[in-house]
């Protein structure tokens, strides 16, 4: 083979991985920034109402989303085939954040992100059960994997156990419809044309209740500390896009269950939440069946699995 030609095969191969490194770095960073979105809605619903602090979520995300993208592709960003799924697809976030902001009240940081990672088994259920999809053994060993992993954390008839685990529970079955119909529309829709239908949808639907729960807050850092959630939010969707323009989803959605650490370095740092070893055990067992399960979800069908985030 003539030097050239290795030469330049060696350039190409350097490159490819330049951008996988540089796409797991991203899809670390977006994590990370969810995680700071958790935490800093944790602080955020010791005085602020939750669905103002909803609102103010959303809203930065729409117009700091509206600000970026429409002057760089004009009226195409709103183009959509589905609008009517648009709408569902952002109301489901919004249900699902809601449901977020509310377990984060009761839930410590580390625990609450390991139930909700179970997303990604939950869709192979909804993927048997209502689209009637083939599920290999291993898949079913995976679910049942992640499923052990969540009754060792919430360990039913413990102190650990409450009523509040029905809200991460409810956020995982919101999130997995958010995800089947993402991966739908992601077919024919511009996903940055999804991540701006998302966010104004989130801040409309959100907007109906906000005249009944706005109030004064005692101080500017509480609008400082929600200006940080909603700008978190925004950063951490846009790191994902990057990322998953460089990198292909297969090799990117294992690198999503960093959180978990980056939850527990918040929770300790924070609010001084350190799980115990029962607890990591439970974490562990959710991070590799989960990661398994979404690596074979986007092996199978080429779609990015989303992180979970308030």
């Amino acid at each position: 083979m003539p030097d050239g030609v290795i030469a330049t095969s060696r350039t190409t191969r350097d490159i490819e991985s330049e951008r996988i490194l540089a796409g797991i770095g991203l899809v670390l960073l977006a994590v990370a920034c969810f995680a700071t979105l958790d935490t800093a809605t944790k602080l955020s619903t010791a005085s602020v109402p939750i669905l103002m602090g909803v609102w103010v979520r959303y809203a930065f995300q729409a117009v700091a989303t509206t600000m970026v993208l429409l002057p760089r592709h004009g009226t195409a960003l709103l183009r959509t085939r589905h609008p009517r799924y648009q709408l569902l697809r952002g109301a489901l976030l919004l249900a699902s954040s809601t449901l977020a902001f509310f377990s984060l009240r009761y839930m410590p940081l580390a625990e609450f992100t390991s139930i909700v990672l179970i997303a990604p088994l939950v869709i192979t259920l909804l993927a048997a059960t209502t689209l009637k999809e083939q599920v290999s053994p291993l898949r079913w060993v995976l679910v049942a994997g992640g499923f052990v992993g969540t009754i060792v954390i919430l360990r039913p008839g413990g102190g650990a156990f409450s009523w509040a685990v029905l809200l991460p529970i409810g956020l995982v079955l919101t999130n997995a419809w958010f995800q089947v119909l993402t991966s739908k529309l992601a077919r024919t829709e511009n996903p940055l044309t999804m991540h701006f239908y998302t966010g104004w949808v989130g801040t409309l639907l959100a907007s109906i209740t906000v005249p009944f729960v706005w109030t004064a807050l005692p101080s500017w850092h509480w609008w400082a500390l929600l200006c940080l959630m909603g700008f978190m939010g925004t950063i951490g969707h846009f790191l994902l896009i990057l990322a998953y323009q460089r990198t292909p989803a297969s090799t990117l959605t294992p690198y999503l269950y960093a959180q978990i650490a980056f939850a527990m370095l918040g929770g300790w740092f924070m609010f001084s939440q350190v799980p115990d070893i029962v607890s990591l055990a439970g974490m562990a067992l959710i991070a590799v069946c989960g990661a398994a399960g979404a690596w074979l979800t986007v092996r199978e069908r080429r779609v990015p699995i989303e992180p979970a985030e308030s």
